[in-house]
């Protein structure tokens, strides 16, 4: 057998490993399929919507963070400095 011929099948669905990581944190999480969650972080500047979503076709798993960064007046400018910085760096995605 080619290794092109080689089909290897998951023990795990990676979204069920999430919810378990979810699950020992206490973090608040909901299943909006077999292939979705949906997991709510509490933060020290915000509160953290991630959602994961499991492509099997293409073995990806896409991840989308939502936030409503709450920066102390005093440290606005160098948050947004910062946040230029790591955009540079990103060949995929944004802040």
């Amino acid at each position: 057998m080619s290794l092109l011929e080689l089909e290897l099948e998951r023990e795990m669905n990676p979204v069920d490993m999430i919810e378990q990581v979810a699950s020992v944190n206490d973090w608040d999480f909901e299943r909006s399929g077999d292939d979705e969650i949906n997991v709510t972080v509490s933060g020290l500047w915000a509160d953290y919507s991630v959602s994961f979503s499991w492509m099997e076709d293409f073995e990806a798993l896409h991840l989308a963070c939502a936030f409503d960064l709450k920066v102390p007046e005093r440290r606005s400018a160098e948050t947004v400095k910062l946040l230029s910085l790591v955009n540079e760096q990103l060949l995929i995605g944004h802040f």
